[in-house]
């Protein structure tokens, strides 16, 4: 799910020409609980602003494209990866090479080097781990409905999606220690059916799995998100849980902060923008982090929530649907916050 942000900025790039071409624009979702639909009219909550479905792997191959014709050198598997110098004059060692640097780019993913490079105590964790994962799969059968559903029951959250006209996408609220041998076909699509089934004349189509996985549920964010002359971008400063379909959106937000900053500095010299550039990010990564956890427990059924826990959140859901103040802020926030410049 892209943002219109993160879809503009790919345009403005030179990457986007096959996203406008094969992704699919949505303008609206829908809430789906205690057995009817609502749907979330971006439209008319937000005018000019959407999501277009277009897969991650896909905006990877479009940047790689161009980056390979630029006459970039882009390597893969690289091993023996370390950061010196972060300080003064930045450098890379890898595979028995050296690479000197004006500055380095942390984009390396939550298990990369960059974060760990940063000497201990200065950077500030929080982090908050939920009770549940997402089962995920990718499915060759067509989208049983026009725009995603996000549905909430007493069994659990689940999510119709899609990646293409042919190809579907779905995810189910599971136990945090859910293992997919305990999760065959038949079961995941009899759970499916019995989540997403619950409105009058809708009937779940269902196809070949072509691939599936278990997602941890978890929010993250190391601070500042950088140390000299390193910059963080992505997974490697920070994590949402993916109700929001905030992470590749929120790493797109943070490279062009970064880009815009290394324009100047290597344009005119002027430090002010990298100096800033943490502050500048940290602003959109804590909104996105609560609206994550803000969708999380509106949809999504924990152990522990008592019989008034559960009219709470489905008194919220009844708000969320009802007002359109309130649905503006769903929809603002799911399509993404302009950028400041």
């Amino acid at each position: 799910m892209l943002e219109q942000g993160t879809v503009d900025t790919l345009v403005e790039a030179g990457v986007g020409e096959r996203m406008l071409r094969e992704g699919l624009p949505h303008h609206g979702i829908e809430l789906r609980y205690g057995g009817a639909g609502h749907r979330i009219p971006f439209e008319k909550l937000v005018p000019g602003r959407s999501i277009t479905v277009y897969g991650q792997q896909e905006v990877v191959k479009d940047l790689i494209a161009a980056r390979l014709a630029a006459g970039g050198d882009v390597r893969f598997e690289v091993e023996d990866v370390e950061l010196h110098s972060l300080e003064s004059q930045p450098y890379l060692t890898f595979g028995g090479e050296r690479l000197d640097c004006d500055v380095i780019a942390g984009c390396d993913g939550f298990h990369g080097v960059s974060r760990p490079a940063i000497p201990e105590g200065v950077l500030s964790v929080f982090e908050r781990d939920y009770p549940f994962a997402w089962l995920g799969i990718l499915a060759r059968v067509a989208p049983s409905s026009e725009e995603l559903i996000y549905t909430r029951t007493e069994r659990g959250f689940a999510l119709h999606s899609m990646r293409s006209p042919t190809v579907s996408r779905f995810y189910l609220q599971v136990p945090a220690d859910a293992r997919l041998e305990d999760w065959p076909d038949e079961r995941i699509w009899a759970e499916l059916r019995t989540r997403l089934e619950t409105v009058p004349g809708f009937t779940l189509a269902t196809g070949e799995i072509m691939e599936r996985g278990i997602t941890p549920m978890r929010g993250f964010v190391a601070e500042p998100m950088q140390y000299g002359r390193l910059y963080l971008a992505g997974d490697a400063a920070h994590i949402v849980p993916p109700t929001g379909a905030k992470g590749l959106n929120l790493a797109v937000a943070d490279v062009r902060v970064l880009t815009e900053a290394l324009v100047a500095y290597f344009g005119s010299g002027s430090a002010e923008l990298l100096d800033g550039y943490s502050e500048a990010c940290l602003k959109r990564v804590w909104r996105a982090q609560h609206f994550s956890w803000w969708m999380t427990t509106l949809l999504h059924t924990f152990e522990d929530d008592d019989p008034y826990a559960r009219k709470l959140q489905l008194s919220y859901l009844d708000y969320v649907t009802s007002s359109e103040a309130a649905a503006t802020t769903l929809a603002e926030n799911y399509v993404g916050l302009p950028f400041d410049r």
